[in-house]
């Protein structure tokens, strides 16, 4: 395992990854090629969820990938997608979170947390 490192905002991850884009002639991906690589990540974040918690067992020649690493190659995606469309996640983070503590609010039965 790699030492810990900080914490990170959004916005600082956002950052990273812009600057890593940054060195490259090709840059970002166009948005439909961005959708379809999102897509090909949450596919395999699928099969590794259906292979620890589904019915679908690896075959013994299929590597091991762990399902953290999935997740992230999901969020370096969704970073790199928001970064090309100038899309502020912490900012959109917090409009989603408006919108489900209001027009959500009453969805689910909330945690009763009276003590008797």
């Amino acid at each position: 395992m790699s030492e810990a490192k900080q914490p990170l905002t959004v916005n600082e991850m956002q950052e990273i990854v812009d600057k890593y884009i940054g060195q490259f002639k090709e840059g970002y991906f166009s948005p439909l090629a961005m959708m379809a690589r999102l897509t090909e990540e949450v596919g395999e974040l699928a099969r590794e969820i259906n292979h620890y918690y589904g019915e679908k067992p690896k075959k013994a020649e299929e590597e091991e990938k762990a399902i953290d690493m999935e997740l992230a190659d999901c969020l370096f995606i969704i970073l790199c997608f928001a970064n090309s469309l100038n899309v502020n996640l912490e900012e959109a983070f917090h409009a989603m979170m408006h919108k489900f503590n209001t027009r959500d609010a009453n969805r689910w039965t909330k945690i009763d947390t009276e003590q008797n």
